[in-house]
């Protein structure tokens, strides 16, 4: 399903950037970021496997950026309880696009305020960052802090529904030992089976593991408690397409489209529906 797959990646992809940078990212105007830099970065809390990548996107940094990046951290190393300071830090990166080491300056902060939300928050921010990186390596390291920083909010918080549903997804996705996380998921659904998020979960599980009919149900389900959940419908259409169930796909797809309010993205599902209907 090539042509959906494609679609399917964009649209998830613009909205959890749109959450990451709208939800997350720090509100300090870029005149204040500007205006607080008067002139490296540690990242041993993150490990030596982050830090190579963190460094190389400094390095890649324009040298006028640079400038007030380099002034912005020494300004932070030099108040390092600052969280003005590392507001803006993360506020400079969240502008580049950048929300992997704007996660890092986010764990900073957690580090000084040391509370369940902080925390929690950074675990988030690592978690969402992986999708827009692409070195395995990298990948490795962000689902690893966000592991850490969920872990150290989950002591502090240890009834954040949300927060155990990320974590536990960090080790479907970001480890190799899966059925751990699903293990996790599954204490979650013994107290809240009708959370969304806890459902969407599963339904990748069971999809990346080639469970279709499982992954089916989630999405279904997913749908029903939520059914302007865009997303949702193009993870099902994709599965009962593998499935090989053409008029599923169809009618899910006409659904979705029913629902986008992009004039573009209709266009193209209805373009890909045409398609499906001429290939009986």
């Amino acid at each position: 399903m090539k042509s959906l797959s494609k679609l399917q990646i964009a649209i998830i992809l613009f909205s959890v950037l749109l959450f990451v940078l709208l939800y997350f990212a720090n509100k300090t105007p870029e005149k204040k970021a500007e205006e607080l830099a008067k002139t490296g970065v540690d990242a041993s809390m993150a490990g030596p496997g982050l830090k190579v990548f963190i460094d190389k996107k400094i390095s890649a940094l324009p040298d006028s950026l640079k400038k007030t990046y380099t002034s912005l951290s020494k300004q932070s190393e030099a108040n390092s309880r600052n969280t003005q300071l590392l507001d803006s830090l993360v506020s400079f990166w969240d502008r580049r696009m950048q929300p992997d080491v704007a996660a890092f300056y986010t764990e900073k902060i957690a580090s000084v305020s040391n509370t369940a939300a902080a925390w929690i928050k950074a675990g988030e921010r690592y978690y969402y960052s992986v999708r827009f990186v692409k070195e395995p390596e990298e990948i490795g390291a962000l689902y690893q802090q966000a592991m850490t920083c969920f872990e150290k909010g989950l002591k502090m918080d240890p009834n954040n529904i949300e927060a155990k549903i990320k974590y536990a997804s960090c080790f479907v996705e970001g480890t190799s030992d899966p059925m751990k996380g699903i293990g996790l998921l599954k204490e979650v659904e013994k107290v809240d089976s009708n959370n969304i998020n806890l459902q969407l979960a599963f339904a990748q599980f069971s999809t990346t593991s080639g469970q279709l009919d499982k992954a089916v149900i989630r999405f279904e389900k997913v749908i029903r408690l939520k059914p302007d959940y865009l997303e949702a419908y193009l993870y099902l259409a994709d599965a009962y397409e593998q499935l090989g169930n053409k008029q599923k796909t169809i009618e899910t797809l006409e659904k979705y489209a029913a629902l986008v309010p992009d004039k573009d993205a209709k266009k193209e599902i209805k373009t890909y529906i045409d398609k499906l209907k001429s290939n009986n």
